[in-house]
């Protein structure tokens, strides 16, 4: 036994057991399942806390991609609106382009018979006075003193009749 003793691989082993029982006296493994544990739920709070985050950054991805598709739609509906509008601008252009077009022309054929009404009323007014200074020469000419003094009596005895 003495033998045992003087081998330095006993004492060896005497000391991890010494060891291993002070560890287990001083309780250092719960100390490290414990302080382990808590390094678990701390790692599984932050993968909980992660993944929330993440649920959370997913919600608002598909919050701004809904927010993108409607205003999306909605410029295609204002783009369908403006279009529909200009169509209609330009048919209401045209309408009026047509009735000023219409207006216009109605204007210039008014203008046309006017200028045709006052050329032939020119035209009758010089004929009335080429037809007056004829029948003034004719007259002259075929009229004399004594028939201009009857004719002048004529008139002037028939004047009480044409009054009334």
């Amino acid at each position: 036994m003495i033998e045992f003793l003087r081998n330095p691989e006993t004492w060896v082993g005497v000391g991890f057991l010494i060891v291993v029982i002070g560890f287990i006296w001083l309780r250092v493994p719960a100390m490290v399942t414990k302080a382990l544990d808590a390094r678990a739920a701390a790692i599984a709070a932050e993968l909980d806390e992660a993944r929330r985050l993440r649920e959370e950054a997913e919600a608002v991805l598909a919050q701004y991609k809904r927010k993108a598709s409607e205003a999306d739609n909605e410029a295609q509906a204002i783009i369908a609106q403006a279009h529909e509008e200009a169509e209609r601008f330009a048919t209401e252009a045209n309408a009026q382009l047509k009735l000023q077009i219409e207006r216009r022309a109605q204007q210039a054929k008014d203008k046309i018979a006017q200028a045709e009404a006052a050329a032939a009323a020119e035209i009758r007014a010089l004929a009335a006075d080429a037809a007056a200074a004829a029948a003034e020469k004719l007259i002259a000419a075929r009229l004399d003193e004594q028939r201009a003094a009857k004719l002048i009596a004529e008139s002037i005895r028939d004047i009480p009749g044409k009054l009334n």
